[in-house]
């Protein structure tokens, strides 16, 4: 039986549909002429995860994404749907969250559980938000950005003010204010030359002086060696029979001293004591008086009487009244 052109082409059309759809189902993670394993996850927010994607146990893959629906009309949860490709067994308080890289789709990632207890096909994992590396660069980033942004305001904001302010007399102004500038490094730049400038000069004496000090090192030297010798020598002397010497003349003193302040000596007694100070007073007194009375009536003394006549008048009591010295000149 010959096969018509029309027949050949339809064979091959639905051939090419077949595997189409064969194909295009295997690269979504659904394999049709084999039964898969389904366990089912529920997110609050599954972000960026899509059909085919991975699903992992310790970094291995061991299943991808099959499907994603929603709870309810209100969007209040998404259930996924994994395909496990892998026969493993999952602790029963595993915990499943999604995860992202920086560069790359997201994935679920399954954390396993100690229990002894494993899942079975139907059942549904325990989840847990996490947010992913990007959404954290992106909380990082955003508060930087809002700054950034503030400041290229700030910034062209300043920049209009400037340029507000620079009208044609602040342009002159601005102008003069290089001009003083280009001045005043010129200056510096002649204050700094190496042959005229103030401070190659100023230099210059220095290293003069240091070269007369270094010329008149020796003298310098032998000044201070002459110093040294004579500190020695000072250090030498014999001040120590000096000093002692100077002790004993001071303990002496204070001995004399101490000797005039007692009253068992004789200036002690005439200082401290005031008896003798009046005994002595009265002694003076009585010597005054009788050489008074001496000088006054002397032939009581001297009992010589040419006509016989004697002196009947009393010794006088006290000192006589005196306006110059007696036997002197009145």
């Amino acid at each position: 039986m010959k096969i018509n052109n029309e027949t050949k082409v339809g064979i091959l059309t639905i051939v090419a549909l077949t595997i189409l759809i064969l194909g295009f189902n295997f690269l979504k993670g659904k394999n049709l002429f084999d039964k898969s394993k389904k366990i089912y996850a529920v997110f609050q927010d599954m972000g960026s995860l899509e059909k085919s994607n991975e699903v992992k146990i310790n970094g291995l893959p061991i299943g991808s994404v099959f499907d994603k629906r929603e709870i309810d009309k209100d969007v209040s949860a998404i259930i996924i749907t994994i395909n496990l490709t892998r026969d493993i067994n999952i602790p029963d308080n595993s915990v499943a969250y999604i995860g992202s890289g920086l560069v790359g789709a997201s994935f679920i990632i399954i954390e396993k559980g100690d229990s002894k207890t494993f899942l079975k096909l139907g059942d549904t994992l325990k989840t847990r938000e996490v947010k992913g590396i990007m959404s954290e660069v992106t909380a990082q980033i955003n508060p930087t950005l809002v700054k950034v942004r503030t400041v290229l305001d700030s910034l062209t904001q300043t920049i209009m003010g400037v340029n507000g302010l620079l009208n044609s007399d602040a342009k002159d102004n601005l102008r003069q204010t290089f001009a003083n500038l280009n001045r005043a490094s010129s200056a510096l730049n002649g204050l700094l030359d190496n042959q005229t400038g103030a401070l190659a000069k100023t230099l210059n004496n220095a290293e003069t002086i240091t070269e007369d000090f270094k010329k008149n090192s020796a003298n310098i030297s032998s000044t201070i060696s002459n110093a040294k010798l004579a500190s020695e020598k000072l250090a030498a002397l014999e001040l120590k029979p000096t000093i002692d010497s100077l002790n004993a003349m001071i303990r002496q003193l204070k001995s004399a001293v101490a000797k005039i302040a007692s009253k068992d000596g004789t200036l002690g007694a005439l200082i401290n004591d005031k008896t003798l100070y009046n005994k002595l007073n009265d002694a003076i007194l009585s010597a005054e008086i009788l050489m008074d009375d001496l000088r006054t009536n002397p032939k009581r003394y001297v009992n010589l009487s040419i006509f016989g006549r004697k002196d009947k008048s009393g010794p006088i009591t006290s000192p006589a009244i005196k306006d110059s010295i007696p036997g002197g000149e009145k």
